[in-house]
């Protein structure tokens, strides 16, 4: 029998899990609303890079290897203020200099066009990266590579999707039967310690490749197409959106020797290879 102290008691316990019901459901719904943005917006920007030129305009950034097109300024400018007219006191993240300090509490982290080398060449795999995150964390996610057909998204806690259908990442996989993909730094200093950690996993492992974009490779490993990644001198841009997939697929994310994330190097794969590979790229 509860005496009036009990009802208050159970009253207040009703009244906690209604609220975190309904705070709970109003994440959702925030989610799915930029979820349903990033999707409409990414598609965009594929339609407007697909028109590719014949002629580029190109831009040195760190290094004469590491540039920019117009292509690429073209998209993030489309991209952010599609962001912006919808929601205005939301900030930027983008890899092409957009920048912009949040009002709202979200932020959008935007690779208007990952793979710049690829897009230049004309191969496939170049694509159009853009997750939004909040104090907690990314949230939502989209990879959209229209050369290959290939459009991936996820929100936190929702699972991960390749063209509609839910995906899962390989697991387990031992290090001996392992696909691997990885890049190389615009630093020529580090691409010569790169290719000796390469030359030394190469006998341990199934192959390695190299595609030239982090947004495909990180969605690759969440659909399976590949084992695992790692690179190092990733940016927040090249990670944010296909991590959040390859995490929601299943697999694990972190930095050297199990750390942070970031440019020393990011390291992704299902929990048995993780755990291998992080021993050799630590």
């Amino acid at each position: 029998r509860l005496g009036p102290q009990g009802n208050n008691a159970t009253r207040g316990w009703k009244i906690e899990l209604g609220r975190t019901w309904l705070d709970k459901n109003m994440e959702i719904s925030l989610q799915n609303e930029l979820l349903d943005m990033a999707k409409r917006i990414g598609q965009e920007a594929g339609e407007l890079l697909s028109r590719r030129p014949t002629d580029f305009q190109l831009s040195i950034k760190s290094s004469a290897i590491d540039f920019a097109t117009q292509m690429d300024k073209a998209s993030e400018e489309l991209i952010v203020n599609r962001i912006l007219t919808a929601r205005p006191d939301d900030g930027i993240i983008g890899e092409e200099g957009s920048s912009k300090e949040s009002k709202s509490g979200i932020t959008w982290v935007i690779d208007p066009l990952d793979g710049t080398v690829n897009y230049v060449y004309n191969l496939p795999g170049w694509n159009i990266c853009i997750a939004a995150k909040d104090k907690d964390g990314v949230q939502v996610g989209v990879v959209v590579a229209p050369s290959i057909n290939g459009f991936w998204f996820a929100r936190k806690g929702g699972g991960a999707f390749y063209n509609g259908k839910q995906i899962k990442c390989n697991e387990p996989v031992q290090l001996s039967g392992a696909l691997l993909a990885t890049g190389f730094a615009y630093d020529l200093e580090k691409r010569l310690e790169q290719v000796d950690l390469a030359a030394k996993l190469i006998p341990k492992v199934r192959d390695v490749r190299r595609l030239g974009a982090a947004g495909v490779d990180l969605s690759y490993v969440a659909m399976g197409v590949l084992d695992g990644f790692y690179e190092y001198g990733l940016n927040e841009w090249d990670y944010s959106a296909g991590g959040l997939i390859a995490t929601e697929a299943g697999a694990i994310m972190t930095g050297r020797n199990g750390g942070p994330v970031g440019k020393e190097m990011t390291i992704v794969a299902g929990p048995t290879l993780h755990a291998l590979l992080t021993k050799e790229v630590g």
